[in-house]
């Protein structure tokens, strides 16, 4: 799933770069190297930053206008956003019972809608789990509930960036994300 996020806040848990073309293995090094001395990309405060970076030649078969192109794949703790939209979209329907009718004809859903319910939960801990990620805490995180048997215990999220109530809470407008493209420094 590819998706455009601000990124501005958060760090990253990976990236990975492919570049391909006529590309000189020092500079990639060297730029790397900027990108670590300066600190322009916030890494996850538990564990060490994982920055890979595949070089590939380009096809003599194929005509490109380009001398290099790349790709830039992160895995970055704002995603948590796009679950909380998801959360705020799917309270609303399920407030409503939009959509439902469909559903309620399939065997599994004719009694009740615990696979949503259940889905939404998993959702829920999965937005939970990156914000916890930010802290550097994580490394604990839900340890010793595992051994007990509990609930994870999440950090508490700031006031600014709570965006899903929980099920069934009262469901403001949402702000739309804008899209933000990181780039490296030449």
């Amino acid at each position: 799933m590819m998706v455009s996020a601000n990124t501005r806040r958060g760090c990253y848990l990976s990236l990975l770069n492919i570049i391909q073309g006529d590309v000189d293995p020092t500079q990639v090094h060297k730029a790397l190297q900027r990108i670590r001395e300066r600190r322009l990309v916030s890494f996850i405060p538990w564990g060490p930053a994982s920055f890979n970076v595949a070089l590939s030649h380009k096809s003599p078969y194929l005509k490109h206008r380009h001398k290099v192109s790349g790709l830039l794949m992160a895995n970055h703790t704002c995603i948590h956003q796009l679950f909380a939209k998801t959360l705020v979209a799917y309270d609303r329907i399920r407030k409503r019972n939009a959509f439902i009718d469909n559903y309620r004809r399939e065997p599994i859903f004719a009694d009740n809608l615990d696979e949503f319910d259940d889905a939404r939960e998993v959702v829920f801990n999965l937005k939970e789990e990156y914000l916890a990620a930010e802290t550097p805490e994580y490394v604990d995180w839900g340890a010793a509930a595992a051994d007990t048997g509990e609930d994870f215990d999440v950090p508490a999220e700031p006031a600014d960036r709570q965006i899903a109530p929980p099920l069934g809470g009262d469901v403001d407008d949402d702000d739309d994300l804008a899209g933000v493209v990181a780039t490296l420094p030449p």
